[in-house]
């Protein structure tokens, strides 16, 4: 049953990772560039807005359904095999652990502490000590992941 799915749940997987590599590639670029030239206060400000609004069903469906279907898609190479089964096995697993674990362990604490922080020094401390340094890397970790597991689920969509 599982593998007679496999193509749309591949095809999904494709869309899913795109999107979420464009959402961080967009944020590595520019975003966190630009919050970085406002003062502490209305970037801290601006972020917390961001990390409010961005925990949505259209969000949270692209994000952890795309992790599911990688989970999925790395069952169906062990019941399946072959070379398109695999690479989807590969992109299903960078983008567990590249994007979607990356953000449950790094990402996601740097934004509770940033929302807990109190307004004033220690706020400021936080978004240019940690927030601008810690957060962005591990935003890029998980921006190349994304980009990563869309590749392997392309070249694995293409050989099934």
């Amino acid at each position: 049953m599982i593998v007679a799915l496999v193509p749309a749940l591949a095809f999904a997987a494709v869309i899913g990772s795109g999107l979420m590599a464009g959402l961080f590639f967009v944020f590595s670029v520019c975003i966190m560039q630009a919050l970085s030239r406002l003062s502490p206060e209305a970037g801290i400000a601006a972020m917390n807005a961001i990390n409010v609004v961005i925990q949505n069903p259209l969000f949270l469906t692209a994000f952890m359904g795309t992790g599911l279907l990688g989970l999925v898609l790395i069952l169906a190479a062990f019941l399946s095999g072959g070379e398109g089964s695999y690479l989807l096995a590969a992109g299903g697993l960078v983008y567990v652990v590249g994007t979607l674990a990356v953000t449950i362990i790094f990402n996601v604490p740097l934004n509770n502490a940033l929302a807990a922080a109190p307004p004033g020094q220690a706020a400021a401390d936080l978004w240019q000590q940690r927030y601008l340094t810690d957060w962005v890397w591990w935003n890029h970790v998980r921006t190349l992941a994304s980009i990563g597991s869309l590749g392997l689920f392309v070249l694995g969509f293409a050989r099934i």
